[in-house]
């Protein structure tokens, strides 16, 4: 889906339509949307672990690798990364790496979280590239969907 986005609830609307999807797969429902400079979304996807047997398919991955792919670019300045639940070590670095300049997400990781929970990844002075965070949009509905995937799982 393509167009423009002005309002941080609607892109992670549409992150949570692509959490649910991840439930036919029975991979664990996070969702990620990717918005280019002028707000328009570039790239969405949700988690794929179980689908594909990778420990790396989580969604905010797929999209900024889908992203750099399509540009046959690896630096994406001006891009958000927009993902219902905060990203763990390897996506928050990888965000990082490809110079994102935005992560807004919705529910803390007090687990595994690396935007702020149990690291602050982007925003660490001692690399090379910082990124702004907008934590809890729509957090509630981002957290209600992972509670009730794994209540279902107890």
């Amino acid at each position: 889906m393509r167009g423009p986005i002005v309002d941080a609830d609607v892109a992670m609307q549409i992150a949570l339509e692509e959490a649910t999807a991840a439930l036919v797969h029975g991979d664990v429902p996070i969702g990620a949307v990717l918005l280019d400079g002028s707000g328009e979304i570039v790239a969405r996807d949700h988690n794929r672990r179980e689908e594909l047997g990778d420990a790396t398919a989580h969604a905010e991955m797929l999209v900024i690798s889908g992203r750099s792919s399509e540009l046959e670019e690896w630096r994406l300045g001006g891009h958000t990364l927009v993902v219902t639940l905060e990203p763990c070590a390897m996506c928050a670095m990888a965000a990082v790496w490809a110079r994102v300049d935005r992560i807004i997400y919705g529910a803390a990781d007090l687990k595994a979280g690396a935007a702020w929970s149990l690291f602050n990844i982007p925003q660490d002075e001692r690399l090379n590239h910082r990124i702004e965070l907008t934590p809890g949009v729509l957090e509630e509905q981002s957290r209600t969907l992972l509670e009730e995937f794994f209540s279902e799982r107890r």
